[in-house]
């Protein structure tokens, strides 16, 4: 192509798009001045025009201009019906190229004379498409083929066309930058001179057949694991022509044919889509141009689909697939923490922190097509959603309307997921062309759901990945190994063991995966959701408090907290409510059964705790607390510190004991892909027995509301909403070895352990403050200018947009990067709804000395600490007599009577403890809930190999946890 074409192909293209961008411009201008109806035929008149231009300049230049009209013409879901009723001739045939050219191409590419091939050629082309025409012929041995040739100089025009359409592109980012489409061209510009090559699509094509288990179009006969489509076989191929089986069928879009065979529509393309399915969920492998012109429906009964044209075929990575298919998963699932993680493992980056919009605009994927008559409704509909997401972005952020026309919420869009986005669009439109109506969520999730658990071995030992490479600390943890892959996958889903003896770890051992639907394996950072755990790490708190002299134990709640008063709740002191004899054990159960997520509201919840009314006078009985007790400490904590929660952890607990990014009570964003997911062991569930109802807990723990109550949790807690809330009696996201340390720290009367250094990646190295970078700063970096502020804020009442960094030191007025989760280098926090408490309660951190000069050795100043958690010395009198539990802390008995161990365990299995007299501490996390039977035996072996004795509650006749049976078929034979 001379330049002389190329200079003009480029001015007709820029004058083309400069024309019809002005005429849109006009028409707004001019329609403010007319009534509703008037507008709607001025902007109709308006997309005739501009459509017909359109069509013009695609027919004159061809090339990949063609490729996008066929595209547009697929949208009836989106575009105006005009554009559509004039490209829909795209899809059937361009001017043909001369048959000298054709026949010059296929004999300089096979070799031989054209008598030399074929008994017969068709000299009428069937179809004559952007990059080549396919005509019909016999092969000299009889095969009826058709035999596509590529036309003579495209791929010059291809090339060109595509550096046309990037400056387009690029001048319509910076016209109209929320309309930024530049991933959308870069993936097209790297993947579409893959089909000027036959001798790739023939292998694709080959590839494709294979995986989806093609059967011959003369074979009916049903066969396993395999699709009820057709693809043809591929003859011959070099790198312009391309030789396949012939196959006598309708084209898709030709309505009248199809109706007259009587084929069903709604089946036809719900076939397409399971292969669309399988290719993408399945094989990792799938066609990125499934336009009505690549399809065929075979003429013979059973009418199956033929898919064609595999030029444009993209090879995804296994974790890419799997992050596919977790997106999906999360959407049909309503899982907002899935989704999040899912976008950090496909490397989507947000710069925005706001779950529900992304929920939503993830939703617009996979939502069931409409057939092309609700085009108009829908795409109003999607146009109002978008716009209310917009004006709330813009008054979260006060972005005034030309900042808010520049801003763009998606900081990186990884190329994978621009032509997987392209291929749902184009099935979306192919969809709307034969007026059916198709329910992707269904018929898509079980190739999603086989994406991730076909990834899953169901033996740990033919999986070297169940276990976590990371050393063995001892023979013991060698022997705990081993232990777990006995127990395998049925009983184990993911799992984390940490322990320390005399201060050094001893065990630091991960397994398993990261859920049932994220085949991703456990590592040591791993978080997990411990449930009542999370009360133990509580009730440190407040005794660091009274440590200090900042409150007493005997103390009355009310001369701390003066609203606690009201109510008959004047004669509360502190030790009853760690002691669980405050009388208020089902305090927060009305809220829970209007409306659980209720709970996510700190304030409020703190209010109607205060507000709540005694069921016993204090000091009366022990009651387990399951709820109650976190926000009566809680309340306690933040009016004798003068400081939020979260903000006193990170002070008091986590930033001493070098746990940064491992320990959580409503977690933060940007930690979502290192979460684990909740799931149930239902053997456990069915087996569990329903015992006598017992005096120590709740009415809503006993054994007859168990059931429905653990088939709740995991659904409940699994939200990101209660994730990132503030529930210090339930709501604790931690690792064991993180869990692990605490406790050591504990039981050495606060004495800080030597530090960690056994695993990977190193404890503390996840220091996370979110950064949330200001509009300036954005721009500045959109200028390729490095420029960070910062700033911080102590409000606990007040939503406010703040910056803040993440690991870094500041060095001559510069920032020096350390160890940080980089995808949210430039995340911001526009949080609303439940779940706001972490960016808006508390700024993490805030308080922390980033040079670590306030290092400290130890956390408590009081040797004997651990006293006062168990309720024994001169703390006895502050506990109910042979109560379950201390100060806070759940009082763990060894066989000879003695206490000497405490700790706190969780519904499920998740449970941290430690032994005083022999220096040893011990936690495990697991996201497969089940009651006890797992932690029972991995505490069991590790305490006898270690010559600790055995506490009562972890042995066969034992029981801990709030109701967790560590052996509920001994108790209910007893």
């Amino acid at each position: 192509m001379g330049w002389g074409n190329i200079y003009r192909r480029r001015m007709k293209v820029f004058t083309v798009a400069l024309i019809i961008y002005l005429d849109y411009k006009a028409v707004q201008k001019r329609e403010k001045w007319f009534s509703r109806g008037k507008k709607a035929i001025l902007l109709e008149k308006a997309h005739e025009r501009n459509a017909k231009r359109v069509l013009s300049l695609i027919i004159e230049l061809e090339g990949l201009w063609v490729k996008l009209g066929q595209y547009l013409s697929t949208r009836a879901d989106v575009l105006p019906e005009a554009y559509i009723s004039l490209l829909r001739q795209l899809q059937d045939s361009l001017p043909p190229r001369p048959l000298k050219e054709v026949c010059q191409t296929i004999e300089k590419e096979l070799g031989k004379p054209m008598n030399d091939i074929f008994f017969a050629f068709v000299e009428e082309p069937l179809a004559t498409a952007s990059i080549a025409q396919v005509h019909r012929a016999t092969l000299n041995d009889m095969r009826e083929v058709v035999v596509k040739v590529q036309h003579e100089g495209i791929k010059a025009v291809i090339l060109e066309d595509l550096k046309n359409a990037k400056s387009i592109v690029d001048w319509i980012a910076w016209a109209e930058p929320q309309y930024d489409l530049s991933p959308l061209i870069d993936e097209w510009c790297k993947e579409s001179p893959n089909e000027l090559d036959f001798n790739r699509e023939a292998e694709n094509t080959r590839s494709v057949s294979k995986n989806l288990g093609c059967k011959s179009k003369h074979d009916d006969t049903s066969l396993n694991n395999s699709l009820d489509v057709l693809i043809p076989e591929v003859i011959q191929s070099s790198e312009k022509v391309l030789v396949l089986e012939f196959m006598d069928g309708i084209r898709l879009n030709d309505n009248e044919s199809l109706d007259a065979l009587g084929i069903d529509k709604q089946k036809l393309v719900e076939e397409i889509t399971r292969a669309y399915a399988h290719q993408i969920y399945v094989d990792g492998f799938f066609n990125g141009d499934p336009h009505p012109g690549n399809f065929l429906v075979s003429k013979d009964p059973p009418h199956r689909p033929v898919l064609l044209d595999f030029g444009l075929t993209k090879s995804i990575s296994s974790s890419m697939k799997q992050a596919l298919a977790k997106m999906f998963l999360a959407c049909a699932e309503g899982d907002q923490v899935a989704l999040l993680s899912a976008f950090a493992e496909m490397g989507l980056r947000l710069r925005l922190d706001m779950p529900e919009q992304a929920m939503e605009a993830a939703n617009v994927f996979f939502r069931t097509s409409t057939p092309a008559n609700e085009a108009l409704e829908n795409m109003k509909s999607l146009n109002n959603q978008r716009t209310k997401n917009m004006k709330f972005i813009q008054e979260k952020m006060k972005l005034g309307k030309k900042e808010m026309k520049r801003f763009n919420p998606v900081d990186a869009f990884p190329g994978d997921a621009v032509i997987f986005a392209r291929v749902l669009n184009l099935l979306r439109g192919l969809s709307a062309t034969l007026n059916v109506r198709i329910v992707y969520l269904d018929i898509m999730r079980p190739f999603a759901e086989s994406a991730l658990q076909g990834s899953i071995k169901t033996e740990p030992m033919v999986n070297t990945q169940w276990i976590y490479d990371t050393p063995v600390q001892s023979d013991v943890e060698a022997k705990l190994r081993q232990l777990l892959i006995e127990l395998g996958t049925d009983k184990i889903l993911g799992i984390q063991v940490c322990a320390y003896k005399d201060g050094k770890v001893v065990i630091d051992t991960a397994a398993g995966m990261l859920g049932r639907y994220d085949p991703r394996p456990v590592q040591p950072d791993t978080l997990f959701p411990v449930f009542s755990v999370t009360k133990g790490i509580t009730s440190g708190l407040l005794h660091w408090l009274v440590d200090k002299g900042k409150l007493n134990l005997e103390e009355n709640v009310s001369n701390v907290w003066p609203d606690f008063g009201t109510n008959g709740k004047d004669l509360i002191k502190v030790h009853h409510v760690l002691n669980h004899t405050s009388g208020l054990p089902s305090a927060m159960h009305d809220i829970m059964k209007e409306n659980p997520l209720l709970i996510c509201d700190w304030n409020e919840s703190l209010n109607h705790i205060a507000m709540s009314n005694p069921e016993t006078e204090p000091g009366y009985k022990q009651i387990y607390h399951s709820l109650s007790f976190g926000w009566l400490c809680g309340g306690i904590i933040e009016h004798a510190s003068g400081k939020g929660f979260q903000e006193l952890l990170e002070e008091v607990i986590v930033h001493p004991l070098n746990i940064e990014g491992e320990l959580y009570i409503g977690i933060p964003p940007g930690v979502e892909s290192r979460l684990a997911t909740l799931s149930l062991d239902m053997v456990d569930l069915k087996n569990l027995p329903i015992n006598k109802n017992r005096e120590d807990l709740p009415s809503t723990l006993q054994s007859s509301n168990i059931s429905e109550l653990v088939t709740t949790i995991p659904v409940l807690f699994n939200t990101l909403a209660i994730r990132r809330a503030i529930i210090p009696a339930a709501n604790g996201h931690c690792s064991a070895r993180a869990l692990a340390r605490y406790y050591a720290a504990l039981s050495t009367g606060g004495l800080v352990p030597p530090p960690h250094t056994t695993s990977e990646p190193p404890l503390g190295s996840h220091t996370h403050i979110p950064k949330f970078p200001t509009l300036e700063t954005q721009k500045k970096k959109n200028n390729k200018k490095e420029v960070v502020t910062q700033k911080k804020t102590h409000n606990n009442n007040t939503n406010k947009l703040t910056t803040n960094h993440d690991n870094t030191d500041i060095e001559k007025g510069k920032l020096k990067r350390k160890n940080s989760d980089d995808n949210y280098d430039n995340y911001i926090t526009v949080t609303n709804g439940c779940g706001d408490d972490y960016c808006t309660n508390n700024n993490i951190g805030s308080s922390r000395n980033d040079k670590r000069e306030d290092t400290v050795s130890r956390i408590f100043t009081n040797p004997r600490i651990h006293d006062a958690f168990m309720g024994i010395g001169n703390y006895e009198n502050l506990v109910f007599p042979n109560g379950k539990f201390g100060l806070g802390f759940q009082r763990l008995s060894s066989r000879d009577g003695s206490l000497t161990s405490f700790g706190h365990s969780g519904i499920g299995g998740s449970t941290g403890f430690c032994n005083i007299k022999h220096g040893f501490a011990m936690a495990v996390t697991v996201n497969k809930m089940s009651f006890g039977s797992v932690t029972r035996s991995i505490i069991q072996l590790v305490c006898s190999e270690l010559n600790v004795p055995l506490p009562k509650e972890y042995s066969n006749l034992g029981e801990n946890g709030e109701f967790m049976q560590l052996n509920s078929a001994e108790q209910a034979s007893e």
